[in-house]
């Protein structure tokens, strides 16, 4: 039951937040007008120019702001790259309160009004949705992660306006490279564990989505992946002097990839699932309540049906079972018209997504001897060559742990109703990366809906998920300080 005291200064809190959300729009905008494209080497002073932006703002609040310079990268082409610095701030260093520690990142992914925007990417727009009393702010970065970045911020300056008793210290950590696989992060996690976050109660991150358009989630787990090169070949032949009379490597790959997953998707690696933990009564729960509408996710990825008919057996199967997926032939022809080669080497690309308690190097094992099995059967003389260059491990929180207690609590009083908890399909490297490296608590507080389109065209935010996720934040320190 909450004290009147803290009622009050709730009120407050939500009353300032209400009263300066065009303000906090405004930041948002100056913010999506930086093209801080990680990925595309001629933006690289954007990104930098972005991460000052986002230091500057910080030293405003009057956090201790250190810009750590992690040196620089080489392309694929040879060319050298500065990395963009680190952003390690604090604010408050009182002892006696719990320290929370936020993560976000600040670059985004490449975006053109040609590849299919209705409004100038890097333009925030302010758009009636489909329903009238939706607003949606639509811009690159909206979304992921500028958005949500600024919420938190907005949210320690508000609580910082009104003076307000909220005994919890804030440290920051914010990155430029997030989209281009975080070069250099876990380095410098390494290297502060035992300084910076040595006083480090929880760790939040808000870079995903909830599982709906309109009912908050917190997030507690993601899978990991684990990609494939299989190669097979030897050199190009004419296919009416050669076809017919030769093992053609083509053939050996399209029999390799056939044999990994059945119609229903089931993967057909032997011992693939023997490390996968059984579905306990207690997560089986957790799943019934969760709003999820089978028709909406089918129109929002444009299929015909999926491979299971229920809600249950859906989720189970994107979040806590292991899937295989084949990306593509690099090799074959695949330009338009018809070009009769028999191409010499061709290398098959594919990932596996595993869950919790699945090793690696065990899964690189049973896929090498099951693709050497399949192969030696097919008597080829071709060379089969299989490589895994890239492996990111699962990660799972534990739902009853304290900072997913005060989530929920804060998600209960500002959105009036208690949070699906979720996991996420995808890979998520830090939410892993931060838990291995400094063992603290980590927690997925989202505040975009599922209908967001991060990475796609028209990435928006709704003002009203951009305010009430403000909120959210502001809730969720003060639900931190009750428990201590």
């Amino acid at each position: 039951v909450m004290s009147s005291s803290s009622s009050s200064l709730e009120m407050e809190i939500f009353q300032y937040i209400d009263e300066h959300q065009n303000e906090f729009i405004k930041d948002l905008k100056e913010w999506v007008a930086v093209e801080s494209d990680s990925i595309q080497p001629h933006l690289r002073k954007e990104v930098m120019r972005m991460m000052t932006l986002a230091a500057d703002r910080l030293t405003a609040l009057g956090a201790t702001v250190n810009l750590v310079n992690l040196g620089s990268h080489q392309l694929p082409d040879g060319q050298v790259l500065p990395l963009p610095s680190v952003i390690l701030g604090e604010l408050e260093k009182d002892p006696q309160n719990p320290t929370i520690c936020f993560y976000g990142h600040v670059d985004v992914q490449p975006a053109k009004k040609e590849d299919g925007w209705n409004t100038d990417p890097y333009t925030l727009t302010e758009i009636n949705g489909v329903q009238l009393f939706i607003r949606n702010l639509y811009g690159r970065g909206a979304t992921d992660n500028k958005g949500p970045v600024l919420a938190w911020i907005n949210a320690v300056e508000t609580v910082r306006a009104l003076k307000s008793a909220v005994p919890v210290n804030f440290k920051f950590v914010i990155e430029g490279m997030e989209e281009a696989g975080s070069l250099g992060l876990e380095k410098l996690l390494e290297e502060e564990n035992q300084s910076f976050f040595s006083d480090v109660d929880y760790i939040v991150i808000s870079d995903n989505l909830w599982l709906s358009n309109k009912k908050p989630a917190l997030t507690y787990g993601s899978r990991g992946n684990a990609c494939f090169f299989v190669e097979c070949g030897s050199k190009d032949l004419h296919s009416g002097t050669f076809g017919g009379i030769i093992h053609e490597p083509l053939l050996d790959l399209i029999a390799l990839l056939d044999s990994l997953v059945d119609c229903t998707g089931r993967i057909q690696i032997p011992g693939i699932y023997d490390s996968v933990a059984a579905l306990t009564e207690e997560e089986r729960k957790l799943y019934e309540s969760i709003e999820f509408d089978l028709e909406e996710h089918r129109n929002n990825c444009g299929v015909k049906k999926f491979l299971y008919s229920t809600k249950e057996e859906i989720l189970l199967h994107l979040w806590r079972y292991p899937s295989l997926s084949i990306h593509g032939i690099e090799g074959a022809f695949h330009e338009p018209g018809i070009k009769t080669v028999i191409p010499a080497k061709v290398i098959g690309k594919f990932s596996i997504r595993q869950v919790p308690h699945m090793d690696l190097s065990v899964v690189k094992k049973q896929v090498v001897e099951h693709l050497e099995g399949v192969f030696s059967k097919r008597n080829s003389p071709n060379k089969l060559k299989v490589s895994m260059p890239l492996g990111a491990k699962p990660w799972l929180a534990d739902v009853n742990d304290l900072l997913y207690k005060a989530g929920r609590r804060a998600i209960k009083t500002v959105f009036g109703e208690d949070p699906d908890f979720i996991r996420d399909g995808s890979t998520i490297p830090v939410a892993r990366m931060f838990q291995t490296v400094t063992k603290k608590s980590v927690m997925m507080l989202p505040i975009g809906a599922a209908d967001d389109g991060e990475h796609s065209q028209n990435e928006k935010i709704s003002r009203h998920n951009y305010i009430e996720g403000t909120k959210l934040f502001a809730a969720f320190f003060l639900e931190i300080s009750k428990l201590h």
